[in-house]
């Protein structure tokens, strides 16, 4: 019984017999997977396994894994045509290898992403301390209620204009300040 996601038969030999030289049946095991158009399928499958072999396999397997096996059959036979001594084990080996590379690669690189986020953080604070230090101490420019000239004294300099209180008289900066019912941040 052929698997129902196989294309159908053809009229003509499935690979395996025709490289067997034999007549195929229509209940042939090797025509729903060895196809007559895949000629070197069969070949490499039977110069590595064996066509009694193959054939012992698929009976031992039940017959929804039947493709799958194929072609866990036609890579094995493969891999051990390109590598006689190793085979599967060599690929596996050579895959394990270069995903240890590609795990030291991703902590190097995980490394330097957090040695360069450090050091830009650090220049960031580096860049904010020296603004930090150029500016001026004394801020008392930026309120314009202090030395401004005209107001208070006389001539140039006058004093600290901060507010009234209560009683509509007027308060140097300093005590407006601490007595205002007003919040300053």
């Amino acid at each position: 019984m052929r698997s129902t996601h196989q294309e159908p038969r053809s009229s003509s030999s499935c690979a395996a017999c025709k490289f067997l030289k034999r007549r195929c049946t229509p209940n042939c095991q090797f025509a729903p997977y060895f196809r007559s158009d895949e000629p070197k399928k069969f070949a490499k499958v039977h110069k590595v396994f064996g066509a009694s072999n193959v054939s012992k396999i698929l009976n031992e397997v039940a017959e929804e894994q039947r493709e799958d096996t194929v072609n866990s059959l036609v890579y094995e036979a493969e891999v051990r045509l390109q590598d006689p001594v190793y085979g599967c084990i060599g690929a596996i080996a050579s895959l394990q290898h270069r995903m240890v590379e590609l795990q030291h690669d991703l902590l190097l690189a995980r490394a330097r992403l957090a040695c360069c986020a450090a050091d830009n953080h650090h220049h960031q604070q580096q860049q904010q301390l020296q603004l930090h230090q150029q500016q001026p101490s004394d801020l008392s420019f930026l309120d314009p209620f202090v030395q401004m000239p005209g107001i208070g004294g006389g001539g140039g300099g006058g004093v600290a204009v901060g507010g009234f209180d209560g009683d509509q008289n007027m308060l140097p900066f300093d005590q407006f300040i601490t007595t205002s019912p007003f919040q300053f941040p």
